[in-house]
């Protein structure tokens, strides 16, 4: 939901008020990139005709080096340029900036067409396929992240060791451990409000320094673009405090930050598909039934976007609220997909993703296996009750090896996304494993420094 009407924006370039905007896109770690261009000149230039930007920003590795093995953007291709085209549908005020607003881009090649390993077109493809069914999807994700007192150049310079956490101890919906925490919480809340969000609530978390942040629900794009101004802006707000916050799915031994992702299906009219009072234990439709089959079949092969780096993996471990077994249960946190609510409010949580996810890509992955499902009218196993971690069921892939194998090898996952996003996300993975093979670690030093 726009924060600001084109009208408004000219009215405040005009006055003074506003006299940046930034023009962003997402990346495919989900991070926003782009320009900070002057307001007058997007008014008068960028506003009708977009901007452009080199195409390896779709090509590189996180720490923005040109990597190979991109169909799309090389050395041999001369890394040209792609175009960022304005969806004014997403102009907003940027509070915590002065003189800022924002706005977010879809990505074009020069011809107009489409570029199709970008994550926001991934998203906006199968929300097309899924209104081709006469339905929409309605997210809500919830982002756990960990506060530290020191800021991110004093974390850096002691190499994001020996870093002070904002609580000492376990805040989990502690009132007091919050208020500890709450200018900086605050800041984020009313910001992002301001930027058109609408906020829930904020509570804090097991880890030492843990919080979350939740909002509104609301259709797909929105929700994802919501959530990667929120990551972006939530750093920008911690900067000024002097304090940091990390959205890494693991920080270190204790609990792992998620991004629970909750999903629903409705009728474009919003007609409760998912929903039938007959079903006396669930509430569920044979549609609803549908859609959560389409989850358990492809989720192993759909890690692969739920947990984008090889740090996301430490999640994954028995008995800590980050789900192992991909099974389905009414309200049971031992499972990786969770079903709550009732009538409007029924509605499925992925337990898979973590802090790290690119939301566009989990959720058009979410998407995209319940439209499976309920094309092939696939049959839903009995609600797991009871430990889902010492169960024997299927299990979520433990290492981004695995992952990557699932991925690029299954013909489902060509079928739904095509080759050149399966490639290039494939491509993705093997260059992030490239980097951590060849890397030695703290931990490495500590064990065989003296000892071997």
């Amino acid at each position: 939901m726009a924060s600001l009407s084109v009208d408004e924006l000219k009215s405040a370039v005009a006055s003074g008020a506003i006299d940046t905007v930034i023009v962003a896109m997402t990346d495919m770690q989900g991070r926003l990139v782009g320009k900070r261009v002057h307001a007058p000149y997007f008014v008068d230039e960028v506003l009708h005709h977009g901007t452009e930007g080199c195409n390896y920003l779709l090509a590189v590795d996180v720490d923005m080096n040109t990597v190979s093995g991109y169909s799309m953007s090389s050395w041999e291709s001369g890394y040209a340029d792609f175009a960022l085209h304005p969806d004014l549908g997403t102009l907003r005020r940027v509070p915590w900036q002065e003189g800022a607003a924002l706005v977010l881009c879809d990505v074009q090649w020069l011809d107009g067409k489409d570029v199709v390993a970008s994550p926001r077109q991934i998203l906006k493809k199968v929300v097309g396929e899924l209104a081709e069914l006469k339905m929409k999807a309605l997210v809500g994700t919830e982002l756990e992240f960990i506060v530290f007192n020191d800021s991110y150049e004093e974390a850096w310079q002691k190499g994001y060791r020996d870093l002070t956490p904002s609580n000492l101890y376990n805040v989990d919906y502690s009132i007091l451990g919050g208020a500890r925490v709450e200018p900086l919480l605050r800041a984020i809340r009313l910001g992002m409000a301001g930027a058109g969000m609408q906020v829930e609530s904020a509570k804090g978390e097991c880890n030492y320094g843990q919080h979350e942040i939740a909002f509104k629900y609301s259709d797909a794009v929105t929700s994802c673009d919501n959530h990667s101004i929120y990551k972006n802006g939530a750093k920008e707000i911690a900067a000024q405090f002097g304090q940091s916050l990390t959205f890494m799915a693991k920080f270190n031994e204790r609990e792992g930050s998620s991004s629970h992702m909750h999903v629903s299906f409705r009728g474009l009219s919003d007609e409760l598909v998912m929903c039938d009072e007959k079903d006396k234990a669930h509430g569920l439709s044979d549609l609803g039934r549908s859609f959560i089959a389409g989850q358990l079949a492809h989720a192993r092969e759909l890690t692969l976007l739920f947990a984008p780096n090889i740090n996301s993996y430490k999640r994954f471990v028995e008995g800590s609220f980050a789900p192992t077994a991909i099974r389905w249960g009414r309200d049971n946190r031992t499972c990786a997909f969770r079903l709550v609510g009732h009538g409007p409010s029924l509605r499925l949580e992925n337990r898979v993703p973590g802090g790290d996810v690119n939301p566009y890509l989990a959720i058009a992955g979410i998407v995209a296996a319940g439209i499976d499902g309920i094309k092939k009218s696939m049959k839903l196993e009995d609600a797991f009750t009871g430990n889902a971690y010492v169960s024997d069921s299927a299990r979520v892939p433990s290492t981004m090896q695995e992952a990557l194998k699932l991925w690029s090898e299954s013909q489902w996952v060509k079928e739904a996304f095509g080759s050149e996003v399966q490639d290039h996300y494939a491509n993705m993975a093997r260059v992030e494993l490239a980097a951590f093979n060849k890397s030695v670690t703290d931990w490495e030093r500590y064990r065989n420094f003296e000892r071997f």
